[in-house]
């Protein structure tokens, strides 16, 4: 009975009063509502009613939180790294995942709780095992006692190798390198690394610390190990936070990593000492300004009594920007426009190619203005008749009946052609794939001068071709 005038006092005192203040305190605001609530909230027994009935209201809402925290539930924890024990500098090992699924089941509370605390590390020890393939399980230290932890997966079959390790040479390899400045290009890079740590000694990073790197050490399964055809330093020019002419330093957050590639360029998973290095990046702006020759086709074709007599061109020169080497192997721009039936002046806006290894122009487009005139011929002698492609055991010689030198007929506006002279023009016959033995060949005819029509006026000649 003292129980229950305890329980009954507690009750009273900590629910039943509180709430009957709060309805009589809220009866004397609104009495004005209705005469309905005015007689509720004046009467102390429906004061008393009211009370209880949101007394069992709290009530059941706590007793349905509670419960709700008692229920049993799981949280899974995606993707918590493994840790593996065991002796590194001796052994390969294959088959540890890199993370795994952890699985909490138990009640809400426990669960939010074990969900707030620190992340344990999954291991598995491997330190008493030698070369062979073994069964092992994961484990993990449990944050909470009452919380259940189940990992998938549990176990893993690991096998550990002996590992071995060789040196090879590693190359670099640039990357990225169409996002670089068009004007720019690389032309050497430097792997390094230094003589002392920059850090302890607090000196600034000079020149003559720099030790180059041509090797690295391999480490891995011998199997593994015997895959591997290439080492790079991949060099990514993106990392370069300013890219100018001239030395750029890759180093600390953007020291350039080290991979081992198997013959098909295949990635390998292999441990490579160092991982990365430090890199000199030598930066060079090659540029090579040529002219930009208008190479007129078709100009056989253009309506008959007319010649070309003028063309003017927006821009005469390019400025070339790329390798050295290509940049060596050209002399000029041609652009091409078509004057096939051409009758009248015209104007082109013609686009130009950019070679093979250039990355820039510094003319993209030129416009082209052609001037027709009335046609004149005029005929050249004494051209010297010369052969080309010949093989290198072979050597020619025009036949008796034949001739050394051709006269050419020349077509074009009388301002054009005037000038030109026999110097100035190449007849030719071509002996690619002639072999020993007399033969009729083709004459052919080039001059200096894009606007004029070049004829041979003798169009096929005896040559003989000797064995040396």
């Amino acid at each position: 009975m003292k129980l229950i005038k305890k329980i009954y006092k507690f009750f009273d005192k900590k629910v039943i009063i509180p709430i009957t203040k709060f309805f009589v305190g809220l009866g004397d605001k609104i009495k004005n509502i209705g005469k309905p609530l005015e007689i509720v909230t004046k009467s102390k027994k429906g004061i008393i009613i009211v009370s209880l009935i949101m007394a069992v209201a709290i009530c059941y809402y706590i007793q349905g939180r509670s419960n709700s925290l008692l229920e049993t539930n799981a949280k899974v924890l995606y993707d918590q790294p493994v840790v593996a024990n065991y002796n590194e500098e001796e052994y390969v090992v294959e088959g540890i995942p890199e993370t795994v699924d952890i699985t909490m089941i138990g009640n809400k509370a426990n669960l939010y709780l074990a969900n707030q605390l620190p992340k344990q590390t999954v291991v598995v020890d491997l330190s008493d095992l030698g070369v062979g393939s073994y069964d092992v399980n994961l484990k993990y230290k449990q944050a909470i006692t009452s919380v259940q932890y189940k990992l998938d997966p549990s176990s893993v079959r690991v096998t550990i190798s002996p590992k071995k390790s060789r040196t090879m040479s590693v190359t670099e390899e640039v990357m990225n390198l169409s996002d670089l400045d068009s004007e720019l290009a690389v032309k050497s890079v430097q792997l390094y690394k230094l003589k002392t740590n920059e850090e302890e000694t607090g000196t600034k990073e000079n020149a003559e610390d720099r030790i180059t790197i041509n090797e690295v050490i391999v480490k891995g399964k011998e199997e593994t190990i015997n895959k591997v055809a290439s080492v790079k330093a991949l060099v990514d020019v993106n990392k370069l936070t300013d890219p100018q002419v001239g030395e750029n330093l890759l180093r600390g957050a953007n020291e350039v990593p080290i991979a081992a590639f198997d013959s098909d360029g295949k990635r390998l998973d292999v441990e490579l000492v160092p991982s990365t290095v430090r890199a000199v990046v030598n930066i060079e702006s090659p540029s090579k300004e040529v002219p930009i020759l208008v190479v007129p086709k078709g100009i056989e074709d253009i309506v008959f009594g007319k010649s070309i007599e003028r063309i003017t061109q927006s821009s005469e020169k390019v400025t070339l920007y790329g390798k050295q080497e290509a940049l060596d192997n050209i002399d000029n721009i041609e652009v091409e426009i078509d004057v096939t039936n051409l009758n009248g002046n015209k104007k082109f806006t013609e686009t130009l190619k950019k070679p093979k290894n250039i990355r820039k122009l510094s003319v993209t487009t030129i416009n082209v203005d052609v001037t027709l005139g009335d046609e004149s011929s005029k005929e050249v002698s004494g051209v010297r008749l010369s052969a080309r492609n010949l093989g290198s055991d072979y050597v020619v010689q025009v036949s008796n009946d034949s001739v050394n030198e051709i006269p050419v007929i020349l077509k074009g506006t009388e301002s054009v052609i005037t000038n030109i002279r026999a110097s100035e023009i190449e007849a030719y016959v071509d002996l690619k794939g002639y072999e020993e033995g007399t033969h009729e060949v083709k004459v052919k005819v080039v001059g200096s001068d894009s606007r004029v029509i070049y004829e041979p006026k003798i169009s096929t000649v005896k040559i003989i071709i000797i064995k040396k």
